[in-house]
């Protein structure tokens, strides 16, 4: 009966937590860049205990005295996972509003060093800097950008940054070859992970790319381009969130009732166990 038990809430403890993933998702289904979030899950086998009993026979072809199953599972949680899949593109118009259309980052520079985003929001502040909505500054390929206010911003696919015609400084563009070297570290950041090495890799906007297909022949591709005016939506899917919603409500139910189950019969044996002494 313990086992069951056990089984039960180590599942209901990882339902609570993919649970709270997916409202987490619902709940930035708004957030410019926000990039959805899933666990995957793994079975624990441990061994029963009657592996150990000498299984007695009165013949080889008997049939065994216990059961086959020689294990037992115990769901735990094997891998936090972050799609990086292409959130659909808004039109704001805003010159300052910027969306990445393919895989890379912006860089900005934190207190805490450099992190990594999709979220394309800036504003300029008052000595000029770019930065984002929490106040870091967007950093170019020679390190932070200042616009002098001069003239109109313009931002190519390249990510030239031209004001009256005149070059002020050029985003980089970022994108890593290991992705579960990238982790969220709040406020739509992103920050190098130390449990999967990524190297940071420069890309230039536009440009034809040579790469390794899967089976290892040279591909052609054109790498990511900044588009002025656009913002990134969040790439969460509503429907698919709501439906893995209550898939995870009945699966929890199940485990209380599998818990529920188990103290009855525990809870009857005593008592029978009782009465016979």
């Amino acid at each position: 009966m313990q086992e069951a038990i056990y089984s039960a809430v180590f599942g209901a403890l990882s339902s609570e937590h993919r649970m709270n993933i997916i409202s987490n998702n619902l709940a930035n289904v708004s957030t410019t860049g926000y990039k959805t979030d899933s666990v995957t899950f793994k079975d624990v086998f441990v061994p029963f205990a009657h592996d150990y009993i000498l299984d007695s026979k009165e013949h080889l072809r008997a049939k065994p005295l216990w059961p086959d199953a020689d294990v037992i599972a115990k769901p735990r949680l094997a891998e936090h996972k972050t799609d990086f899949a292409q959130g659909s593109l808004r039109k704001t118009g805003d010159p300052l509003d910027l969306a990445i259309q393919g895989d890379g980052f912006f860089k900005i520079l934190t207190p805490d060093g450099v992190r990594y985003t999709r979220n394309g929001h800036f504003n300029a502040m008052p000595n000029g800097q770019i930065v984002d909505s929490n106040g870091n500054p967007l950093l170019g390929t020679d390190g932070p950008i200042f616009l002098s206010g001069s003239g109109v911003v313009e931002i190519d696919p390249a990510g030239n940054v031209s004001e009256g015609g005149a070059q002020v400084g050029t985003i980089a563009l970022v994108r890593f070859d290991n992705p579960r070297g990238v982790i969220k570290d709040g406020q739509n950041l992103y920050k190098l992970s130390e449990d999967f090495e990524a190297n940071e890799m420069a890309v230039s906007p536009g440009m034809p790319e040579i790469t390794t297909g899967s089976d290892g022949t040279p591909q052609t591709r054109i790498s990511p381009v900044i588009q002025q005016g656009f913002l990134e939506s969040s790439n969460v899917e509503i429907v698919t969130e709501m439906v893995r919603m209550i898939e995870v409500n009945r699966v929890f139910e199940a485990y209380q009732k599998i818990m529920r189950g188990s103290q009855d019969m525990d809870s009857s044996l005593i008592k029978s166990m009782g009465k016979s002494v």
